[in-house]
């Protein structure tokens, strides 16, 4: 019984002094930092896609360049 009086004062304290808080804080910037990783994986992806886009059109640009020059 003394065990669980202890530990609800020591639980009771650290909740007064904002440690839960920092807590709850910690787990919210960890899903922020979650969401912005997978916000960056899609730009990338957006970004190759738009290289790889460009490379294509400069590549049939140049074909056409030199069956012009034939």
């Amino acid at each position: 019984m003394n065990r669980i009086t202890v530990t609800l004062l020591l639980l009771a304290g650290l909740s007064g002094c904002g440690l839960a808080g920092t807590g709850a804080a910690a787990a919210a910037g960890g899903a922020s930092q979650a969401q912005q990783a997978a916000q960056a994986r899609q730009t990338e992806e957006q970004v190759r896609q738009q290289v790889n886009a460009i490379q294509q059109q400069a590549a049939e640009q140049r074909q056409a360049a030199e069956k012009q020059n034939e």
